[in-house]
Formats: structure tokens, sequence, C-alpha cells
């Protein structure tokens, strides 16, 4: 009898492994895809262990340009950052993640694609909405949500047990007390010993970035250069490296932006599902071009355009954390974005120091600045007597507001 195929986004660590193994033990052929998204695995070895474990096949997917050009700077374009805070690293990975998951379960003929997230978190949901985006049959097997998995699997010594009776090999190395996910834009480190929100992170936590403490004593001075909201080149004052490949100028900033301590965050966060989660996360990259987007926009962008995209923002950042990459409501906003940014256009100036990202100057050949205009020195054409009745069209509601709780005031 022909076995029913699976396509498991495989990690290599403990969970996808063990769940590897124990669908293989429930009659399917495994297929393990491995996508590359920056994060820092030795891929062979993941590659070589899902073939031990008894994976069909491997697909190691190089994801990495796609996801800065189409996921991260999409993004970035919109400042979404959730909660005011996050600049959603883990949520932008999950979509191009299941896309290509989702290809290689319709090139495999596939009926099945399976994932290793828990049913408590957010990545659950992220996944399978973008799965049923992409495929409507698709069908999920979900294992942290089936009742004989959990039945078998109650905690880690039930998984290590398990992965010590099939033969499936597990670091020698002390797990870290709180678990990581790693990728280009960010590293995230939750749960453990950071479920204690009062618990402050040990220094020797942070992989992407120095502590800001430790960080060299001595500037360092960019330039980012936009085009329609887009960086497109990054020149080191000092060093004169300039960079434009889009992945190059990503990955230099993360470099130049850790060597500096710039972006870490500690928070206590909304899941989608429900519950509060803390999380310290590292993002040197991100948190420079955000900065640096936000502040060529205030020279470029028209007033009450970004006024209106500024409502967009929160909304889109929510759409981004919730899942839901893949749906109608994304197309519309991406569409807004992208007409509000055809003329952020120009260059940045900045230092980094100590965690800092501090803004210089800016330039831009669409800029809106009127030096002679705003000046307190010169003329330029505004009349400041006309501003009388500016000020007291706008305060026609305020006196009538007055007016009304006055009146109010004395009936009672």
């Amino acid at each position: 009898m022909k076995k029913e195929k699976v396509v498991l986004a495989y990690s290599g660590g403990l969970d996808t492994s063990v769940i590897l193994k124990w669908l293989i033990d429930r009659g399917y052929e495994v297929i393990a895809y491995i996508a590359d998204v920056g994060q820092d695995d030795d891929f062979a070895e993941v590659e070589k262990k899902a073939l031990k474990i008894g994976a069909s096949k491997v697909y190691i997917k190089n994801l990495q340009k796609e996801f800065v050009t189409d996921y991260i700077f999409p993004a970035l374009k919109a400042n979404a950052i959730y909660e005011n805070r996050y600049l959603l690293g883990t949520s932008l990975a999950r979509p191009v993640i299941a896309k290509y998951q989702i290809e290689i379960a319709e090139q495999e003929k596939a009926q099945y694609v399976s994932h290793g997230a828990t049913g408590k978190g957010n990545d659950q949901v992220r996944f399978e909405l973008a799965y049923y985006a992409l495929n409507p049959k698709i069908k999920v097997l979900a294992p942290w949500k089936m009742q004989e998995f959990l039945d078998q699997f109650k905690g880690r010594t039930d998984m290590l047990n398990y992965a010590k009776e099939k033969g499936i090999p597990v670091k020698a190395t002390v797990k870290k007390p709180y678990s990581e996910d790693d990728n280009l834009m960010h590293i995230s480190h939750e749960a453990g010993i950071l479920e204690d929100p009062a618990y402050k992170p040990e220094k020797d936590m942070l992989t992407k970035i120095v502590p800001p403490q430790l960080a060299p004593d001595k500037e360092v001075h960019l330039e980012i250069h936009f085009k329609d909201g887009i960086p497109v080149k990054v020149v080191n004052k000092e060093s004169k490296i300039s960079v434009t490949e889009p992945l190059k100028l990503f990955l230099y900033l993360n470099q130049v932006g850790g060597e500096n301590g710039i972006g870490m965050l500690d928070m206590v966060e909304n899941r989608f599902v429900g519950i509060k989660s803390r999380g310290v996360y590292e993002t040197p990259a991100g948190t420079i071009l955000l900065q640096a987007h936000m502040d060529i926009e205030g020279i470029a962008m028209d007033r009450e355009v970004m006024r209106l995209r500024n409502m967009l923002s929160p909304v889109f950042a929510e759409i981004v954390y919730n899942g839901f990459w893949f749906s109608p409501e994304m197309e519309f906003l991406r569409a807004a974005i992208d007409k509000s940014q055809e003329l952020i256009t120009g260059v940045v100036f900045l230092t980094l120091y100590k965690g800092n990202v501090i803004i210089d100057g800016r330039t831009s050949p669409s800029s809106l600045y009127d030096k002679e205009l705003s000046s307190m020195d010169i003329d330029g054409g505004f009349d400041q007597k006309d501003s009388a009745g500016f000020i007291k069209i706008n305060a026609i509601r305020l006196m009538a507001h007055h007016a009304i709780t006055k009146r109010k005031g004395k009936s009672s």
C-alpha cells in the first residue's frame, strides 16, 4: 500500500526530530523541508540527521534574499511595529517558509504538511493560515494539537526518552534555559527562565549584538540611501564601505549594528491566541533601517498622507503578527503603503553609538521642506497675519463646547 506523504517543516531540533520519527511510525512518508532564512545552522548536518531518522527526501531552500526584499523591506516601508515596540522578526519569516512548504507539497503530490509549533503560540496560526490561503485543499498535521501525541509526550523528558529509544541523535550540549528563534531579521529568546517577567537577562544571552555597555567607545557614521521607501545603498563614512545589493546591505547593517549594540528589546506582548508572552529580541539591521526610514519620511512625505499611513501602520503590524500575510486585507494595505512611498527618496545621515541610533541629518530630491517658509527670520511669502483667522476658525468648536458646559454647570 502506497504511503501518504507529509512535508514537514524541519529545523533539526528535538521537537521536529521527534515529530519526524513519530509521523514515520504512524505510516507516513515524511519529506523534510529546511528553510534557510538566515539562521546560524549547519544545514548539511541537519539534512544528514533528517535522513538518518528516516526522511524519504530532504529539501533545503535558501530564502534569505526573498525574505529581505519581499517581507522585511515591505514591513519597514510600512513602519510596522507590533504594540509600538516589536519589529516582527519571527512573524515575517513564517509566510515565506510556508510558501515554499506548500510548493514542495504540490511538487511531491503530498496531501499533508506538518510543523512543530505548539498549540499555545503564534506560529501555529501563522503557518496554518498561510497553508490554507495558498492551498485550501491541503491537510495539516499539527502533532502538538493531536491527543495521541499529547498523551505520549507530556514534556521534554518524554521526548528525550523517545529520542534515545529510536536512536535519534540529540546534541550533548547543555540546553539553554530558554528557547530561541533565529533568522536574518532577529533572534528571539523566550520561555524557560524568561517566563519570570522580572528576571533580568544575562549579557551572555545576546548573540547578534554586543551588550550596549560593552560596545566600542567610538562612533560609526553611516549614510543610508532610500528610493521609493526602500533602502538601496549603505555607506560607512569612515571605512568607505558601500553596499547596494539588498541581502548584502541587510547583512552589513546586522554586522555593524550588532558590533555597536543596536536593537535589543525586552517586552511582554500579547499573543494572538490571548496569552501574554515575554520575549527578548535582538534586531540590529531592522532597528537602524526603521529609524532611518521614519526620518526620510519626515522631509519627503505629505502631512495628510503621513497621518493616514500612520493609522495603517499598526494595522499592518497586527495583520503580520497574527498570520494574515496572504490575505485580501494585506493586499489592500500593501497597495496603499506602496502608493505612500512613491516619493520617499533621499539620504539619511546617522551615527551608531553604544546601542543608540542618532540621526544627524537628511537630504531628499523630493523634499517638502521650505527653509524660507519655515524660517523665523525670513518672510518667505507667509503672511503671519493670516494665522489670526486660521486660529479663530479652529477655535469655533472650542468656544461652543465652553458655552455648553458653562450653561450645564449653572443649571446643575
